[in-house]
């Protein structure tokens, strides 16, 4: 009878955290075969928030990102783009790419041979990585190509790289040229702290070595101020400076936000008090400082800014406004296995008015949703692959990641993933 008076205790209310779109990033997966130069200073982020889902005006993309059951150690990614219309002869771009990757958790040990409609047809890469010991090598070799000569040699590239939590260094040559450049590519950055900085070296000009190493023309230098982790699941901000080739001085901002609000959503449970959005923010302004070694192809001064926010698992918006044009996106998401993406860009010609549409297919099935949920004094919980599954889910796993996790940079419980990097690759 006394047992019969006692009342179950409510469960604590939670709040829903839901997946990020594309986390990690698709050119994260070969981020070993660039210079860590041109990923640095908040560069990876802003390329990803300046393109993604943003398709060009008149055009069309779909991409399948497909895996096998039986075998997650290889993957496919495909991709076919043309214009809307289809009144352009020879407009019809197809990718293709199959690789074998040797840890399914780390992308930075791979094969990879990549079909195409351009050049190169047929191309072959490859990236050995040993993070005990922080070195790797990489090499790309085209096995078919349309074109022959002293033109193609530039995608016959080796290189050799090492990175620690503070420092990257790497050079890359062509050994199968005829006049072997020492070093094709080479970059050095050093972290200390919430500081980075960088410089690279890339001959374009001068015909005798000594004159290429000397002429300020084949360097770049950066620096940048960073704070917060590279875990997607907390707020960053990043802001950079740099001077490219002596000639165009750029600086560029990124800011990473996230965000509870409450909510009240009919098909939740009655603890649900709240959901996790994501806001991004960036900003860049290219300007040319000397127009006498500037190249005559290159671009004139540029500004442009975006924004993005995902407002639950299915729905984000993402604009971004130029000096000629800008862009309204909306993507929606259904997470299926494989997962359905669909995005429609509007872009309106500034000079014009004229508003052109672009739109974009994605089927997924590289990367599963982490679907979870928090105490709302806090961060989250432990992923769940079921992410529409009962209000019980909160008690099962590991224990909640804490807001004094966060703080004091433990993400021990965070998937593989989702953890911000240790060092600079």
């Amino acid at each position: 009878m006394g047992n019969a008076l006692v009342k179950k205790e409510p469960p604590p209310p939670v709040v829903l955290v839901p997946p990020l779109f594309d986390y990690p990033p698709l050119s994260a997966r070969t981020r070993m075969l660039e210079s860590s130069y041109n990923l640095l200073f908040g560069k990876l982020a802003l390329r990803c928030l300046f393109e993604d889902y943003f398709e060009e005006a008149n055009r069309f993309t779909a991409k399948f990102l497909l895996k096998p059951t039986d075998d997650p150690h290889v993957d496919l990614v495909a991709s076919v783009s043309g214009a809307v219309d289809g009144r352009v002869e020879g407009d019809f771009v197809g990718n293709a790419e199959f690789r074998w990757q040797s840890d399914v958790d780390d992308p930075h040990t791979f094969v990879d041979l990549s079909v195409s409609t351009s050049n190169p047809v047929l191309l072959m890469r490859s990236s050995a990585y040993y993070p005990k010991y922080g070195i790797g090598a990489f090499a790309v070799y085209p096995l078919i190509s349309k074109i022959t000569g002293k033109s193609s040699e530039e995608y016959r590239i080796m290189g050799l790289r090492y990175g620690s939590t503070n420092l990257s260094v790497g050079a890359t040559v062509t050994p199968f040229s005829a006049n072997n450049e020492l070093p094709k590519h080479a970059w050095l950055v050093s972290k200390m702290g919430s500081l980075t900085v960088g410089v690279q070296y890339e001959p374009l000009h001068g015909s005798k070595d000594l004159a290429k190493y000397t002429d300020p023309r084949n360097w770049s230098c950066a620096a940048g101020y960073g704070v917060g982790s590279q875990s997607p699941l907390t707020p960053s901000f990043n802001m950079g400076i740099e001077l490219a080739r002596s000639s165009q001085f750029i600086a560029s901002f990124y800011q990473h936000v996230v965000v509870q609000r409450r909510v009240q959503n009919p098909f939740e449970e009655n603890q649900v008090v709240g959901i996790t959005n994501y806001i991004d923010f960036g900003f860049e302004l290219q300007s040319r400082v000397d127009d006498s070694k500037t190249p005559p192809n290159a671009p004139d001064s540029l500004l442009q800014v975006a924004a993005s926010w995902q407002a639950n698992k299915n729905f984000l918006l993402k604009g971004k406004v130029g000096a000629h044009s800008s862009t309204l996106s909306l993507a929606f998401k259904s997470w299926w296995k494989p997962s359905f993406a669909f995005n429609i860009s509007a872009t309106t010609n500034h000079r014009t008015g004229n508003v052109q549409c672009g739109f974009g297919l994605r089927v997924d099935n590289l990367r599963e949703a982490s679907y979870q949920r928090a105490d709302p004094n806090f961060v989250m919980l432990t992923p769940n692959k079921e992410h529409l599954a009962e209000g019980i889910v909160w008690k099962m796993g590991k224990r909640p990641m804490y807001q004094a996790d966060v703080d004091a940079e433990n993400f021990s419980e965070l998937p593989k993933e989702l953890r911000p990097s240790q060092k600079i690759l």
